[in-house]
């Protein structure tokens, strides 16, 4: 399919999305697997708000961050034996609560139908990743998925960027990023990419003050704001 100008949606060819913030509400889950962890050391739980802030940097971040808020911040081999025993509470507790974003079928049907290349860039675990998009039945509009295990450097390192691009053939200079955090933006503008940036998601810096191009308000306004940069660019 010819993919060039005249496509509704402006002139890229692909669109990278983050997940956790972007494309799922997956703060609950995230939060039920961090109690059962803390639970585990015998240590309260924490409300899903303050786990959504520690959202962001992959697992091993998630757990330094959660035993640090709990009073008790580990080092070294700690930390190190925690994060494993988080892996299988982790993979328990993907798709219980979590939800999808507003939009999301709708918006990634339209793109999928126009041509575009899709594909998933999170710094959440390979395997979790894809089985989340099954469970949501996400996988059928998509052409790469890319964990943070899969790459040396999670983002905000371009690593899992370019290599989604690899994998859909396409140069950056013709694709977007759409994620919900700095780290989304340090990735995209190290890749050489343009950045969306979704209000509603887990920053806990104000969006507009983390430097994208553009700030939607929900991924259906997604293709308003291609034809914006097309306009700008």
């Amino acid at each position: 399919m010819n993919v060039g100008a005249s496509r509704p949606f402006g002139s890229k060819r692909a669109i990278l999305f983050d997940l956790d913030g972007t494309l799922i509400d997956s703060a609950p889950d995230i939060a039920a697997a961090v109690n059962e962890l803390l639970a585990d050391h015998d240590l309260p739980p924490l409300h899903v708000d303050r786990v959504k802030a520690m959202i962001g940097g992959g697992v091993r971040k998630l757990v330094e961050r959660a035993f640090a808020a709990s009073g008790t911040p580990l080092l070294a081999s700690a930390l190190e034996e925690a994060n494993r025993a988080m892996a299988p509470i982790y993979c328990r507790h993907l798709t219980g609560l979590t939800r999808l974003m507003p939009g999301v079928k709708e918006i990634l049907t339209r793109f999928h139908l126009n041509g575009i290349a899709i594909g998933v860039v999170t710094n959440k675990p390979q395997l979790a990743t894809r089985e989340i998009l099954l469970h949501f039945h996400l996988t059928e509009y998509l052409g790469a998925i890319v964990g943070g295990d899969a790459v040396t450097y999670l983002k905000p390192a371009p690593d899992s960027l370019l290599m989604a691009l690899d994998q859909l053939g396409v140069e950056p200079t013709d694709a977007l990023m759409v994620g919900d955090s700095s780290s989304d933006v340090g990735a995209a503008r190290a890749a050489g990419m343009p950045v969306v940036l979704l209000r509603g998601g887990y920053t806990q810096v104000p969006v507009e003050e983390l430097g994208a191009d553009i700030v939607c308000d929900s991924l259906l306004d997604l293709p308003a704001a291609m034809q914006r940069l097309r306009a700008a660019a």
